[in-house]
């Protein structure tokens, strides 16, 4: 699987930071970004988690 986010929607709120820290970060530029580039199974619920949350559907996960 990989991670986007569509840094044009993030309003950079910080909920796919706080739902799976292992795969996302808020940058200094306010945005978050994807901090692994081929997470493995085990990080998939947690992705799935953060695209869910993510207000502004700007998470993407390729691959699934």
């Amino acid at each position: 699987m990989r991670l986007v986010v569509d840094l044009d929607l993030c309003i950079g709120c910080g909920v796919c930071e706080q739902e799976c820290p292992e795969l996302f970060e808020v940058g200094d530029d306010g945005l978050a970004h994807a901090i692994v580039d081929d997470p493995g199974p085990e990080l998939f619920d947690c992705a799935g988690a953060a695209e869910e949350l993510c207000p502004v559907d700007a998470i993407s996960i390729l691959g699934e």
